[in-house]
């Protein structure tokens, strides 16, 4: 009975995925770019953090992971080049998972692997479902 009352919607899950993704790339990019937020290192921070776990190039990479993550966030939440921006995040999910959160163990709290894992998992899935819903900019908005 359940799945007859939501099935129509079934189109909009991805949206939802989308939004929930998005938010949470756009605060953690914009933390690492311009060091506001509740997860803020700067670009600097970013860089120092990144080279005490031996990444070469920190800065660089630095700034390649806070812009795919800010910009990677915008682009899932307009619904635009999605699939591009879900593969750039899981695989800075991947990177993440690997190289710090996975010796850590599974729970978050102990900085281990859970929610990782999560935005992982969530991209793969917008990278193979694509954006679902979105509006159309033509002559008039629809959805």
């Amino acid at each position: 009975m359940l799945d007859r009352a939501v099935k129509k919607y079934a189109p909009w899950s991805t949206l939802f995925l989308r939004l929930g993704v998005g938010i949470i790339f756009l605060a953690h990019g914009l933390g690492k770019l311009f060091n506001i937020g509740p997860t803020s290192l700067g670009i600097s921070g970013t860089a120092n953090f990144f080279a005490s776990l031996g990444i070469p190039a920190a800065m660089f990479f630095a700034v390649v992971v806070a812009l795919v993550e800010t910009f990677g966030g915008v682009a899932l939440l307009l619904g635009v080049f999605t699939r591009y921006a879900a593969l750039l995040l899981a695989l800075d999910m991947l990177t993440a998972l690997l190289v710090f959160h996975l010796p850590k163990g599974f729970s978050i709290l102990n900085g281990g692997y859970e929610f990782v894992l999560l935005l992982l998992l969530a991209n793969i899935s917008l990278l193979l479902s694509g954006a679902g819903k979105k509006w159309n900019l033509g002559k008039k908005w629809e959805w």
